[in-house]
C-alpha cells in the first residue's frame, strides 16, 4: 500500500531551515507501506531554505510579512494529484506545519504558541477522505498494519 510522508520526514533537507526530520520509525513503515514522500512547500515553488511561515486565519504568512498562501494552496493541489496518483489513503506528515500539521498548528503571531487548527495541505487531504497521521502517531498507523496482516492469515 501506498502512504505519502511528508518529505522532511524522510530526512530529505526541504524544511524551512533547509534541514530535514528523520522519522524514527521510517524503516519499520517501510517495510509495511511503500512511501510516497511529497514536500508541498517545495511543489508550490517555495525555495529551501525560506522565511519561516505560519497560518493567520486562511492566509500563510511568513515571518518577514510576505503573503505566500497562493503557493501554499499551489503545493496542498499538487498533494491532492499525488494522493489521487498513487492511490494513498494515508498520509504520515509534519506536525504543526502550516502546510502538513493536522489538528494543531502554530498561531500566526511567531510567538510558539500553538492553536487547534490544520495546515494547507492536511485540511485539503483530509476533505478528500485522506487519513492523517502527525509524526507522533505513526507508530498508530504501524500498529495498524499489524492488525491488518494478522486478519488476511486468519
Amino acid at each position: 500500500m501506498n502512504i505519502l510522508i511528508s518529505s522532511c520526514l524522510t530526512g530529505l533537507c526541504c524544511r524551512y531551515d533547509g534541514g530535514g526530520k528523520t522519522l524514527s520509525c521510517l524503516p519499520e513503515l517501510m517495510q509495511h507501506f511503500h512511501m510516497v514522500p511529497f514536500c508541498p512547500e517545495i511543489y508550490g515553488g517555495m525555495p529551501t531554505p525560506r522565511s519561516p511561515a505560519e497560518r493567520q486565519g486562511t492566509q500563510v504568512i511568513c515571518k518577514n510579512g510576505k503573503d505566500v498562501t497562493a503557493a501554499y494552496q499551489r503545493g496542498a493541489e499538487e498533494a491532492l494529484k499525488i494522493v489521487h496518483l498513487y492511490h494513498c489513503p494515508y498520509a504520515v506528515l509534519k506536525e504543526r506545519s502550516p502546510s502538513c500539521g493536522f489538528g494543531q498548528i502554530y498561531d500566526g503571531s511567531f510567538s510558539g504558541c500553538l492553536v487547534a487548527g490544520s495546515g494547507v495541505t492536511a485540511e485539503l487531504l483530509a476533505k478528500n477522505g485522506v487519513r492523517i497521521f502527525g509524526e507522533s502517531q505513526a507508530k498508530k498507523l504501524l500498529k495498524k498494519a499489524a492488525a491488518e496482516s494478522r486478519q488476511t492469515v486468519l
